[in-house]
């Protein structure tokens, strides 16, 4: 290893130990009240749930397929691949916060739309990324990768260790993996941004909500996917 990669190897070394850590009182009262509440959902409105998210990830999958360019030939170190990947997330999220400025500054209605807006806007810095450490998007595996290092950066401190694990032994795991988890997976998401985005609701409030929140989403996103990443690149260099 270089001295980037060294650099890099230690700060995916101190992200895994957070990731791992044990839970705070704070965050498993936090995680309880979720529960609760999801309990008191009826079954047909988590179903409707499920299916409308299942249905708006897949669309933007597609969507972000067809305008990410291919992965490039030419080999670059990891240290130009994270210059490349740090550009292409300070762009992303300079456009959430602007979206989620507009967004919550305009009411109710615009304050709902943020949702699927910043979801779509998430996943195409994905797919970036992706092509920008070399791996092929098109390829049905990756983009359910793609979609665990979203969950992973979007869940309850239990499931990201459950998912964490998975992506860490990935070459052994992925044989077996056919689908996503769409119930588990949307609720995660939910539960996870449910209060920011209720105070974005706010009148007189939510465009600062909207701003900082999303900007801080893209932030906890883009730190996800780096060393998720570097996971996978930094053990071949071993």
């Amino acid at each position: 290893m270089n001295a980037y990669e060294q650099q890099a190897y230690q700060e995916l070394l101190d992200w895994e130990l957070d990731i791992l850590k044990k839970q705070s009182m704070f965050q498993k009262l936090s995680k309880r009240t979720q529960d609760k509440i999801n309990q008191h959902i009826p079954e047909k409105a988590h179903q409707i749930i499920t299916e409308s998210i299942k249905q708006m990830v897949k669309t933007t999958l597609v969507g972000s397929e067809m305008t990410t360019s291919k992965a490039s030939p030419v080999f670059e170190s990891l240290e130009e691949q994270e210059k490349r990947v740090q550009e292409k997330l300070e762009n992303y999220r300079k456009t959430a916060m602007v979206e989620g400025a507009g967004t919550g500054a305009g009411g109710f209605f615009l304050a709902l739309a943020d949702f699927p807006l910043l979801l779509s806007i998430k996943i195409k810095f994905l797919f970036e990324a992706a092509t920008i450490y070399g791996f092929d998007t098109s390829n049905y595996e990756e983009r359910l990768y793609i979609l665990h290092v979203f969950q992973l950066a979007f869940s309850s401190d239990d499931k990201r260790r459950e998912v964490y694990y998975f992506i860490k032994h990935w070459e052994e795991e992925r044989e077996r993996l056919t689908d996503m988890d769409w119930r588990s997976f949307q609720q995660d998401y939910r539960d996870y941004i449910d209060l920011v985005k209720m105070l974005q609701l706010i009148p007189g409030f939510g465009a600062i909500v909207g701003a900082y929140a999303n900007y801080n989403l893209l932030d906890q996103l883009g730190k996800t996917a780096k060393n998720c990443y570097r996971m996978r690149l930094l053990e071949q260099v071993e």
